[in-house]
């Protein structure tokens, strides 16, 4: 019998273990080792800080999941990776031995350097697995602040996630705390939002961020936190008390003493099979996977590597030949601008409205109820 592991509990391994729990394999020992046994789903997260589902509607529940695969569930952070003798350290020291193992293990941000002792507080809008700590430490501090003080809510990064993240936060705060005049503002390192998108999703998304007031700052690339705000690639400080941060994304740290081949941002080289270069047996998928040409940051395409992954993998436990995963051209992709609306992106296409926003919500909650067991009353 093959022992095959997943590592990490992302879209693209929700999808194969749906895969085997419909196409069992008895060939095949599966087992997963992630974090927590929920998932979050990224699709989800901005209805969710906009208030507008709690925490758990946004979640794979990965031990049910795990459950109908007839796999086992490890709840474990993993430290490390030998794929010469073939085992996973757990951060307990102990070591699962595998035969083929798969990595879906998403992506973190390169931290800002905070100096001084008056930084801004700063919401990390990744990793996704601790977001909701790190968003109810936030929420903790926003309650004790004065009545009728301004703030000023600066997030960093001009792509999707950045502008959905802000637009759902601010809505979020000015509905918990009226009180307080929430001022907007976005840093972004490009002369254009949502960089590779055609020109009427990016029109779209400067008017829903003008609606929210939020105020662009174009080619402003923000470099760390010091006293009173952000400091820029130009010496200068934008002034900021709440800094989202959602640019920089890199592989996790651990992954620095692995064999694995890393690129400059610490993604995993793989190949079109989705195995990873120079070692057999091995697979990443989903933000951890550096492919030739790269591809962006998105769920979507983890959500399209999953069901090839499970074939190949399958393919690997069995010695058969892997067959080549070939990325869509296009994805379509529906951004959130927390007042009850959404963009949809799709090339140079975009549309923009309520409905939109409901067909998100449908769409988001169709994938995730695909894997959990229903809620009981």
């Amino acid at each position: 019998m093959k022992r095959l592991l997943l590592i990490g509990a992302g879209h693209a391994h929700a999808l194969v273990l749906e895969a085997f729990a419909q196409q069992p394999d008895s060939g095949i020992a599966i087992t997963v080792v992630s974090d927590s046994p929920l998932a979050a789903y990224s699709g989800s997260v901005p209805a969710w800080l906009a208030g507008e589902c709690t925490l758990r509607e946004t979640q794979i529940d990965v031990a049910a999941l795990c459950q109908r695969a007839n796999a086992r569930l490890i709840v474990s952070p993993v430290n490390a990776i030998d794929t010469q003798a073939r085992y996973v350290a757990l951060a307990d020291g102990e070591r699962i031995a595998f035969d083929v193992a798969s990595l879906n293990i998403g992506s973190t941000l390169a931290s800002p350097e905070q100096h001084g002792e008056q930084s801004p507080k700063l919401l990390a809008m990744r990793p996704l697995s601790t977001l909701h700590q790190r968003w109810q430490g936030l929420q903790d501090d926003i309650r004790q602040l004065p009545r009728d003080i301004p703030q000023r809510v600066v997030g960093v990064g001009g792509g999707a996630a950045g502008c959905e993240t802000l637009m759902s936060v601010l809505a979020q705060l000015r509905e918990k705390r009226p009180d307080i005049d929430w001022q907007g503002h976005l840093l972004s390192a490009s002369d254009a939002l949502l960089p590779g998108a055609g020109y009427l999703p990016r029109w779209l998304t400067q008017r829903a961020l003008s609606r929210a007031g939020i105020h662009v700052h174009r080619q402003v690339r923000g470099r760390a936190l010091v006293d009173g705000g952000v400091l820029t690639h130009c010496n200068l400080i934008v002034r900021a008390d709440i800094v989202l941060w959602a640019t920089g994304a890199v592989g996790h740290h651990w992954l620095i003493d692995t064999p694995l081949p890393l690129d400059k941002h610490r993604f995993i080289g793989v190949d079109n099979t989705l195995e990873v270069i120079g070692q057999p047996g091995i697979f990443a998928a989903g933000d951890c996977a550096a492919l030739t040409p790269p591809l962006p940051n998105a769920g979507v395409y983890a959500v399209r590597m999953g069901p090839h992954l499970a074939d190949n993998l399958r393919r690997a436990c069995h010695n058969e030949p892997l067959t080549a995963w070939h990325p869509p051209k296009r994805v379509l992709a529906l951004i959130g601008t927390g007042d009850g609306r959404a963009i949809a992106s799709r090339g140079a296409f975009g549309v923009a409205g309520k409905w939109v926003w409901q067909w998100k919500r449908r769409i988001d909650a169709r994938f995730i109820a695909r894997f959990n067991p229903p809620f009981e009353d």
